[in-house]
């Protein structure tokens, strides 16, 4: 192995000795620790300090960085203290997620370092969002993104580079090629020879570099980071290297050949450059151990302090106030009362309007939304108002986009992700219910975006364009999901939505975008989250219901004559547990409708509530009205006959007969 020290000092080639060591030394004490029994999992990243360690030092200390589970090297590089970290790993209050998560699965704004998630490429789109911001603030600032090799074979991964390479971002997504992915070597888990291949798809740099050389890795950093600050752009950096150990210490090493052991434990990053050093001159047997017993000391005091911390006692409130970041929300009155005549999707595009306006770091992200104005022109002109750095075209890429919005967030901005149609969220799943939804409960992170959802039937566009997913959404601690029925409660609710901190699923009804208007403020206002609405008041039945639903129950209760109270949700996450309650004690007859398919829908839910908390106050039982349980069909006919509409006045029937 070669050493190039260029123009390094040989204090700071101590310096850089110094933090290669202290995470073996961590290491080394954690397989005892588990040997002992005293800690339960470990995920090592001997052999590959290099990488780690000299990646982080080539950065500025304020970019961020976003390691996976063997990459320590970037906490004690930036100067974490080992108690902060041995707390975290021990599941302890003082941890970084208060016992909620574990080993690097955190993030930390203050060491600018945002931990991973199980799901490995998630996290690349994550620094998509953050270069974004780096960019729009003309900071010359970089972000440096860690991938396994066995990661690169996500969606995730080509969804990621193809948006950095599209949009000029300044990332360094690095490689550790160490050969694996947990078990699986190399020859299947890819066919390419070497990842520094995929460059050219991608219109990339790409460079592959020995990542035990720590020299070489930091030297390239540097060089790369220092171009990319002045000339915004992505690099692909491929780190050749070994895992030493296991994917965690209890898979062992028994399915990798010895002589790979043997090879590449002639490769140790430690061992060599320790060598140079002393080649150099720069080290000798007593500043070794000097320097050993300086990286040990006050490291048994911690693990003692941390050992004798108690365990972390459960608060039910505690927990439950954590799963969203705390906002008291001002509902904001028109300045006027000047009204307009708008239908629901002209009343969407002036409080999207009106609150870019508002808020001068919010970013709109989709496909199709600038020049074009989106598919149903929600976003017509935007561009020209606001320029394309906010409002912002994506490559069909449903997950790094929201992963971007994400790393948005992050870097304090608001991001409003406009899915072309509800349907294709499902293409972006993971980031919804395991970043954004998760993010202030692990670290307290608020994840400021709102995914705009056109949504529903009645508009013939079949199983793929029509379907109602709130319910999916429903399940998840974390987001809000905001459901307006007319065109007056959309705009309000919309400019609600993007002022709140947490993210907002917002589910606009195709069907109602055109054939629906009310009177609306011109001007800018909000209406409270989680309130629901009223629509009639009645005496014979409560109808509670959202959305097309809204209007399916008053159309129906003026045909059949039934003086009805239809209680329009409006939000269904939170949902109004008291105006449900308060319809039901009205009038004691209940039905619940949703235009989503009946297994496992809402109304499910509500129906569950009331009959445990309102039980005395019903004088028949809780009837649901749904749409079929199959897929949305093409055909008008079919359509209609899997529509809940067409059982509606049936069920009310029976419902006021009882």
């Amino acid at each position: 192995m070669n050493f190039n020290r260029k123009q390094l000092s040989d204090a700071e080639l101590l310096n850089i000795y110094k933090r290669l060591l202290y995470p073996r030394i961590i290491e080394d004490k954690m397989l005892i620790l588990l040997r002992q029994g005293r800690i339960g999992k470990w995920f090592s990243g001997i052999g590959q300090e290099g990488i780690s360690v000299g990646a982080t030092m080539a950065l500025h200390s304020d970019e961020y960085i976003l390691p996976l589970h063997r990459n320590l090297g970037v906490f004690t590089t930036r100067d974490i203290p080992f108690k902060k970290l041995f707390a975290q790993w021990q599941g302890k209050k003082s941890g970084f997620t208060k016992g909620r998560d574990r080993s690097f699965h955190f993030g930390t704004n203050e060491y600018h370092i945002v931990g991973m998630i199980s799901h490995l490429g998630a996290m690349l789109g994550v620094a998509n969002g953050i270069s974004t911001a780096h960019l729009l603030n003309n900071a010359g600032k970089i972000s440096l993104v860690f991938s396994g090799d066995g990661g690169t074979s996500e969606g995730d991964f080509h969804e990621a580079l193809n948006v950095a390479a599209v949009w000029g971002l300044p990332v360094i997504f690095l490689i550790e090629n160490n050969g694996y992915g947990l078990s699986t070597p190399s020859n299947e888990q890819f066919k390419c020879k070497q990842f520094i291949d995929k460059g050219i798809g991608y219109g990339m740099e790409a460079y592959q570099i020995d990542g035990n050389n720590i020299l070489e890795v930091f030297h390239k950093v540097t060089e790369l980071s220092e171009s990319m600050r002045k000339a915004p752009r992505p690099v692909i950096l491929e780190c050749m290297t070994f895992r030493m150990r296991g994917h965690e210490e209890a898979s062992g090493t028994k399915y990798v050949p010895q002589e790979l052991f043997d090879e590449w434990g002639k490769k140790d990053p430690i061992l060599n450059y320790e060598n140079f050093l002393f080649a150099e001159g720069v080290l000798n047997d007593d500043l070794k151990q000097s320097i050993y017993d300086e990286l040990k000391m006050g490291m048994d005091d911690d693990l003692a302090e941390v050992f004798a911390e108690a365990e972390v006692v459960a608060d039910t409130q505690e927990e439950l106030n954590d799963v969203y970041a705390p906002y008291t929300a001002e509902i904001i009155s028109p300045a006027s009362d000047k009204h307009s005549t708008k239908r629901l999707v002209d009343a969407i595009s002036d409080g999207l309007k009106q609150s870019m306006e508002k808020h001068s770091n919010t970013i709109l992200m989709g496909q199709d939304v600038a020049e074009y104005g989106g598919v149903f022109k929600i976003s017509d002109n935007f561009y020209k108002l606001f320029g394309k750095g906010r409002v912002r075209n994506t490559p069909i890429t449903e997950s790094s986009i929201l992963g971007a919005g994400y790393g948005l967030a992050i870097m304090g901005y608001k991001a409003i992700v406009e899915m072309q149609f509800g349907d294709f969220v499902t293409c972006g799943f993971n980031q919804i219910v395991n970043n954004l939804a998760k993010s202030h409960y692990r670290w307290a992170q608020a994840a400021d975006v709102v995914v705009r959802m056109p949504t529903g039937a009645g508009v013939g566009a079949g199983p793929f364009h029509s379907q109602s997913t709130e319910a999916w959404f429903f399940h998840v601690p974390g987001l809000k999901i905001v459901y307006p029925s007319n065109a007056y409660d959309a705009k309000g609710l919309l400019c609600a939505s993007i002022n709140d901190p947490n993210p907002v699923m917002f589910f606009e009804h195709k069907a109602l975008y055109r054939s629906i208007e009310s009177e609306v403020p011109d001007d800018y206002y909000t209406l409270e989250i989680g309130k629901a609405k009223t629509v009639q008041s009645g005496e014979e039945l409560s109808i509670i219901t959202y959305g097309w639903g809204v209007q399916w129950a008053i159309d129906a209760c003026k045909d059949l004559g039934i003086d009805a109270e239809i209680l329009d949700l409006r939000t269904l996450m939170p949902w109004d547990k008291d105006a449900v309650k308060a319809a039901v004690e009205k009038t004691g007859k209940v039905l619940v409708l949703h235009e989503d398919t009946m297994v496992g829908g809402i109304g499910a839910e509500i129906a569950a509530w009331i009959g445990e908390h309102c039980f005395s106050s019903l004088d028949a039982p809780v009837k649901r009205v749904a749409s079929l349980d199959t897929p949305v069909p093409l055909a008008k006919d079919l359509e209609d006959n899997f529509l809940a509409k067409k059982y509606l006045n049936p069920a009310l029937i029976e419902l006021q007969a009882y």
